[in-house]
């Protein structure tokens, strides 16, 4: 049994599905490899995700210590900025993995569409 944050996996695989598993986590991690970006912005990348839901992956993600959140106030309107933590980093190489596969799974097998 592995242990993190409260919960109990059986493998180390189910630890790591249950950090960046679903539909939209690797998404959010993916678009914050090279950047951070404000909510809109997020939100620009990923026009089929609904609010509710990018928003409740976003603070499962912080909760997680993979992603940080930063806000300011000093002037309105208020901006808020997401970005990878240091432990998100390490996600990296396993999310640009999964990025390049399905680049090749188009590549070889499907349609990529523009």
């Amino acid at each position: 049994m592995y242990q993190f944050k409260g919960k109990e996996y059986p493998c180390c695989a189910s630890l790591t599905m249950g950090i960046i598993g679903g539909k939209w986590k690797t998404v959010i991690l993916f678009h914050l490899i090279d950047e951070t970006l404000r909510y809109s912005e997020l939100r620009k990348q990923m026009p089929t995700v609904t609010e509710r839901t990018l928003s409740l992956q976003l603070k499962t993600l912080e909760e997680d210590d993979i992603v940080k959140r930063k806000v300011y106030t000093s002037k309105p309107p208020l901006k808020v900025e997401y970005s990878l933590t240091d432990f998100g980093k390490t996600l990296i190489p396993l999310i640009q993995a999964i990025a390049d596969w399905g680049v090749s799974v188009v590549t070889e097998k499907g349609e990529m569409a523009i």
